[in-house]
């Protein structure tokens, strides 16, 4: 098997239908199945052969996955370090794997100049962004077969829950993520996505779904402009849409200003942060004709679960209000989710299964959230993170999530936050999630971030544009229970750097410590 199989499929059965759409150009399945096989044999012809590792640098769009549908037709392992991490990440990635080619765009190449590790790379080749005559008259290649646990895609955590760790996934893992992506989105060929999330380009891809990549600086993505990218859906009309809140909000706010709508849009899906009520409720006055739906899921598990706006009713703003969390919905079918007594940080040896229900928590008991499936990653390359992160059961792999939470009488998933978050103190452990979701559905609040200054329950809070004075009283009054010792206003809070969603706490308490 080969993953690259599935796009020879659609380029067989839809070959003249729009695979990918970027602000410069329109490829279909069967020229990008052309121009994949045209790289594949290039690369051979430089000498490299199936298992080895390929760094790319390119931003999102159609050049991108023309080199990535290249690299893995041939058994290459595609490497991708985030840029946002830092040269000395780079650095330190290239020294765990080292690649045996690099492929980047002119300005990528330019780290050359100033990374060693790059210099060190024997074959370095350009990622053309105009390359589509040439390539689009050379006949492609075959896949090269390749069995499930052949490595495919090489990626790094973003290090929320410690270091860094190297996240390898096989050709068998992306053929059981796809089969799970492709359930829980309802993927349907001919549909038209805009979507932000370079795992979902695939998954879409692999579903014969049109991919419309956005017209804006995705390395930002809360802080992009609007307007093009309306211009784009008014031009391509998408029916569907996968990105992260801050990306979603940025439109919603654009739709906004100009008193329009997103009314091509049947299906709305956000996540790779906490999605709080008030941005369901925002997207579905964009959207008006979309179900809109969270998706919960992490690096090595994608998805977990996933809750329609639709379900997030009074009974459920109720229980966030009260500190009960953030409702993620229903675990999707292809995955196992269980809650853990809450031991983050302090790993676990292998057991049998009685050992392991005796650690679980029961309905609406809060521990950490581990989960087992086809499409969880059962292990960081050279073992490297698995001692922390996963234990197994009776031979089963199981991944810690590092994330609290809890399941309901009904079997829904509930989140806290993060398990290192947490804040202990003589009422007892208190998760961000709980002060969180209620602080943040105040209209004068536009983000909150709980942490623990010297034992103290501290609360930070960037006001929204309708923020006063008198939103700190306010909201102590309506966080009572949570037994606050202090509530601060900061200029912004500081989020992750990749989604521009997910609190960075690391870097929250020296804000909070300046604005004190």
């Amino acid at each position: 098997m080969n993953i690259v199989d599935l796009l020879v499929h659609h380029a067989a059965e839809r070959p003249d239908a729009p695979a990918i759409v970027d602000a410069a150009r329109t490829i279909t399945f069967a020229e990008l199945d052309r121009e994949s096989g045209y790289l594949a044999r290039t690369l051979a012809n430089d000498g490299l052969e199936p298992g080895d590792v390929a760094l790319v640098f390119c931003p999102m769009g159609v050049p991108l996955y023309v080199t990535l549908t290249g690299i893995f037709r041939l058994g290459l392992v595609a490497m991708f370090v985030d840029p946002a991490a830092g040269r000395q990440q780079i650095e330190r990635s290239c020294a765990i794997c080292p690649p045996t080619v690099f492929l980047g765009t002119p300005k990528a190449h330019l780290l050359r100049l100033s990374s060693t590790a790059i210099r060190r790379i024997p074959i370095h080749r350009f990622i053309e962004s105009k390359s589509a005559g040439r390539l689009s008259q050379t006949l492609q290649d075959a896949s090269h077969p390749c069995s499930a646990d052949a490595p495919a895609l090489l990626t790094f955590t973003t290090g929320s829950t410690g270091d860094p760790k190297a996240a390898i996934r096989t050709h068998g893992f992306l053929l059981a993520q796809h089969r799970a992506l492709n359930a829980a989105l309802q993927l349907e060929p001919g549909e038209i996505d805009l979507t932000t999330l370079p795992m979902f380009v695939l998954a879409n891809l692999a579903s014969g779904v049109t991919s419309l990549i956005p017209d804006a600086d995705m390395r930002y993505p809360g802080r992009v402009d609007p307007q093009p990218i309306l211009r784009q859906i008014r031009q391509h009309k998408p029916t569907r849409t996968v990105a992260s809140p801050a990306f979603l909000s940025r439109l919603a706010a654009g739709c906004s200003a100009r008193g329009e709508t997103l009314d091509t849009l049947s299906r709305v899906f956000t996540g790779g942060g906490p999605v709080f009520p008030r941005v369901l409720d925002r997207l579905a006055s964009a959207a008006p004709n979309a179900r809109i739906s969270a998706v919960y899921g992490s690096t090595e598990a994608e998805p977990i679960a996933l809750v329609d706006h639709c379900d997030v009713g009074a009974p459920e703003r109720r229980a966030t209000r009260q500190g009960r969390g953030v409702l993620a919905g229903t675990p999707v079918k292809s995955v196992e989710v269980r809650i853990l007594a809450d031991r983050w940080n302090t790993p676990l040896d292998a057991m049998s299964e009685s050992q392991f229900q005796s650690l679980l928590r029961g309905p609406g008991e809060p521990g950490e959230i581990v989960v087992a499936g086809d499409h969880v990653l059962a292990g960081y390359l050279h073992g490297r993170g698995d001692r922390e992160s996963k234990f197994s059961v009776d031979g089963q792999c199981w991944h810690r999530t590092g994330d609290a939470g809890y399941l309901d009488a009904t079997g829904r998933l509930w989140l806290l936050g993060r398990c290192a978050a947490a804040v202990d103190g003589p009422i007892g452990r208190l998760y961000p999630f709980s002060v969180e979701a209620v602080a943040e559905e105040h209209p004068g609040v536009e983000r909150a971030g709980l942490f623990a200054d010297r034992g103290r329950r501290v609360l930070v809070v960037q006001l929204s544009a309708s923020g006063t004075e008198r939103t700190a009283s306010e909201l102590r009054e309506d966080l009572a229970w949570a037994a606050l010792d202090e509530i601060r206003i900061v200029e912004q809070i500081p989020v992750d750097a990749r989604h521009n969603t997910k609190i960075d706490y690391a870097r929250l308490k020296g804000v909070a410590t300046t604005a004190a």
